[in-house]
């Protein structure tokens, strides 16, 4: 009976460690095979009454809180606290900071697919999707990107009508004189903006980011909100927030500028207040801003406030007419020309009711910081990089069929087709990520985490986009001017990997870092049970965290053996159960590969930058191949989805197995590295990357299926025909295809000998003549052609023009 017994329990527990039940799954296991021992030998003899007397008593001290925290977790609790990472409290309230969401879900190795499927995007309303129609179109054919680039600014009119129209309180509520749009209509406004001018862009999004209107809504007084926010909203206040300086970019805990409390005169008044000085750079809109948000570190020497002398980062508003506010420098971020500089203050007094908050606020201003933060990045820069990545695929389709080389459009040759593979189905996934991270804002969440992924991933994804579209554009790309529509889009490049978090540090440190306590379901409790001192709270965490562990190792290498056919639980159904099986696949595998790495290194993993940054690639592109899976569910599994949805999978399922193994190869303890290896990616990458079938289909599809192309490219502004551009190349593109059948039949009674080799001008007359085309047939091919003409060439300048643009 020992046999089967074992058997048993092998079976039994892996079900249930799988499943979570990691104390139970030892328990009956054990009671399995002590049983199938004890019918064995016939009797229960001294040998099997002590194995089940240590047995019950392992059982008991291991599942009865008081008895584990005295025997266990106590103990366990000094060994583990050095090797634990200090949170400072910066770090604790960075951590603590927004929410968890999918991200919390992908940690745990087990993600819920129904929570990911009952998720309903909350659609546009009708005033937004008209704002969206009207309001946006209407400015976007106001920017004229020559004029932009001339002026080094936003011309007076398009100011003007940003401002009538409310562009500048997207987010402020009607009470205060705003719009009050969803967080996905102010998502599809920037990116609908970004496909146009990325000046336009910036200016349009930086109210609705973090700064005065967002933090005067989630802290601001009463009074502060009816006082600030109706003049924000009618843009007779121009904000401006302002954090960088020279020794605090990324990490902005480290502000240098203060602020003391003091009493001052304000209007004639002796009043209590805060005189300040900062030096900052790097601040969008504050040349031309009229009040700043200004973010410091309050110190309080005669205890004005109360007894603690520092209070802590504090926010403050500070209209820039005030004595000592110095703005209007401008730095030249590589030419583009939206509005961005330096700002100082000396000696700068605002009364106490100008800090945010008011008294109540006072030194919680890095909490109101990493609070706002991820709304904002989770809609601006990912609208930039979407609205860039849908104006390059849409370029690069409508130029590819002008320009002809060798006879043939050049988009039907496979070295530009596989560029434009990469492109559309890169801002196939990039559209789907912005869409599900803003519909997750407008639900509520503050995806902290999330919002670091979707800066860093989609702004990289964006340089990859417009470098693909750069090199089939080739020299049309190159020479800037009206015809050029690639230029702004590749200067603006650095700045969104730049701002908001540098890429190479969100990379390395924030994703990772942050997300590894605050997205893991025991970690964070863990660390600050120990530091508290807290034996209760830590013998709940640790306990569940060994669970969670062996549950995870068994998911691992269950889902990792059978290529996810064991162990992931329910999938999404039809075409997207292979995608979501993989995901759980690769999301227990994350989970144990992380687990592996926080045991192993402990505190030194936060130096492991190398490490952290291929977890956090890993994490990003789990999350990408589940938002490509949501999106295809949300749609009904359209079709001609069908390609798109499977590069996404292919391209991300495949980039996070690399990343997880790159892991490995790297794991300072080889012995645990090969244990995970076996356990968990036993085969290695599995998932093939999107072969050339694929490709060439994906490419097809962009260039000749118009439901599909716009819907790849729904978010773009498509100027007049016109106005030099997009517009005129979308419009010869459709006059080229419109004659393609005329060209068709010429070249027909060429090769049949009923027409003579010609060129084109003459041989257009001789169809006439032979009756191959009817005059007005010859007149649209020649229209055409005259569109074509226009459509590929490029600009150019003469002496005096172009030293005035040098200059500009």
């Amino acid at each position: 009976m020992l046999l089967p017994s074992v058997l048993l329990a092998l079976v039994l527990g892996s079900v249930l460690l799988v499943q979570g039940r990691s104390w139970w799954a030892f328990v009956l296991g054990g009671v399995s095979i002590v049983a199938g021992w004890g019918l064995d030998r016939g009797e229960l003899d001294p040998a099997v009454l002590t194995v089940l007397a240590v047995g019950g008593a392992l059982a008991a001290i291991t599942g009865i809180p008081a008895l584990r925290r005295v025997l266990v977790t106590g103990p366990s609790m000094r060994l583990v606290a050095p090797l634990l990472p200090r949170m400072s409290e910066t770090e604790r309230v960075a951590l603590e900071a927004g929410t968890v969401w999918w991200d919390g879900e992908l940690f745990s190795g087990r993600p819920d697919w129904d929570r990911l499927a009952r998720f309903e995007p909350v659609p546009l309303t009708d005033e937004e999707q008209r704002f969206l129609d009207e309001e946006v179109e209407t400015i976007c054919r106001m920017t004229d990107n020559e004029r932009v680039d001339e002026l080094g600014d936003l011309p007076p009119e398009v100011w003007s009508y940003l401002k009538s129209k409310r562009f500048m309180g997207l987010i402020i509520p009607r009470e205060y004189g705003g719009l009050d749009f969803s967080a996905r209509a102010v998502s599809e406004i920037i990116t609908r903006c970004s496909s146009h001018n990325v000046t336009l862009a910036v200016t349009v999004m930086l109210p609705s980011s973090l700064g005065p209107a967002e933090l005067l809504l989630h802290y601001g007084t009463e009074e502060q909100k009816k006082r600030w926010l109706p003049r924000l909203a009618r843009g007779e206040e121009v904000p401006a927030f302002a954090l960088t300086e020279p020794f605090a970019g990324s990490d902005a805990g480290s502000l240098s500028s203060r602020g003391v409390v003091c009493r001052g005169q304000w209007n004639g008044q002796e009043v209590l207040g805060v005189r300040l000085d900062w030096n900052k750079r790097y601040i969008t809109l504050a040349p031309v801003a009229s009040l700043l948000g200004v973010a410091f570190q309050l110190e309080d020497p005669e205890g004005l406030l109360g007894e603690d002398e520092h209070r802590g980062i504090t926010l403050a508003l500070v209209p820039t007419s005030l004595p000592g506010v110095e703005t209007g420098r401008r730095h030249d971020p590589l030419g583009v020309k939206f509005i961005n500089g330096p700002t100082t203050g000396r000696d700068v007094f605002v009364p106490l009711d100008h800090v945010i908050g008011g008294a109540d606020q006072v030194g919680n201003g890095w909490r109101m910081l990493m609070d706002c933060l991820s709304a904002g990045r989770s809609l601006c820069l990912p609208g930039l990089a979407c609205g860039a990545a849908q104006t390059t695929l849409r370029t690069v389709t409508s130029y590819g069929m002008v320009r002809e080389q060798f006879g043939m459009p050049i988009a039907r040759f496979e070295g530009v087709e596989e560029k434009l593979s990469r492109i559309a189905g890169d801002s196939w996934w990039m559209d789907a990520a912005r869409e599900l991270t803003a519909a997750s804002v407008a639900a509520g969440e503050k995806p902290a985490v999330l919002s670091a992924i979707m800066k860093a991933w989609t702004t990289e994804a964006m340089r990859d986009v417009v470098n693909e579209g750069m090199d089939v554009l080739a020299g049309a790309a190159i020479c800037r001017g009206r015809k050029n529509v690639l230029a702004g889009f590749y200067q603006a490049l650095p700045i969104g990997i730049t701002v908001e978090g540098a890429n190479v540090l969100t990379r390395t440190l924030i994703v990772f870092g942050q997300g590894a306590l605050r997205c893991h379901p025991f970690a964070f409790a863990e660390v600050d049970a120990v530091q508290q001192g807290d034996r209760v709270a830590f013998d709940r965490a640790f306990a569940g965290h060994i669970g969670h562990t062996l549950a995870t190792a068994a998911r691992a290498t269950a889902t990792g053996w059978t290529a996810g056919l064991l162990g992931s639980g329910r999938t999404l159904p039809g075409r997207l159960a292979w995608g979501s099986r993989h995901v759980t696949r690769l999301s227990a595998a994350f989970a144990l590969v992380s687990e592996a790495s926080m045991i192993t290194l402990g505190a030194d993993l936060k130096r492991k930058e190398r490490l952290t940054g291929r977890l956090a690639d890993a994490l990003a592109h789990l999350y990408f191949a589940s938002a490509a899976l949501q999106r295809d569910l949300r749609r009904g599994s359209l079709a001609s989805d069908g390609p798109y949805l499977e590069w996404a999978l292919r391209t991300h399922l495949g980039a996070a197995e690399d990343a997880l193994l790159g892991v490995l190869d790297n794991l300072p303890n080889r012995l645990v590295a090969t244990a995970l290896r076996v356990m968990a990616l036993p085969r290695g990458r599995t998932v093939a990357a999107p072969d050339d079938a694929l490709a060439a289909e994906v490419a097809r599809l962009a260039l000749t299926d118009a439901d599909t192309r716009e819907r790849l490219t729904h978010s773009v502004h498509v100027p007049a025909p016109e106005r030099s551009g997009l517009g005129a190349i979308e419009d010869a593109a459709a006059a080229i295809g419109a004659v393609a059948p005329l060209l068709a039949r010429v070249k027909a009674a060429v090769r049949s000998g009923q027409l003579q080799r010609a060129a084109e001008p003459e041989l257009l007359s001789t169809a006439v003549e032979a009756g191959v085309l009817t005059e007005g047939e010859a007149d649209s091919v020649r229209h055409a052609r005259h569109l074509q003409r226009e459509a590929v060439q490029v600009d150019s300048f003469g002496p005096e023009a172009y030293r005035a643009r040098c200059g500009a």
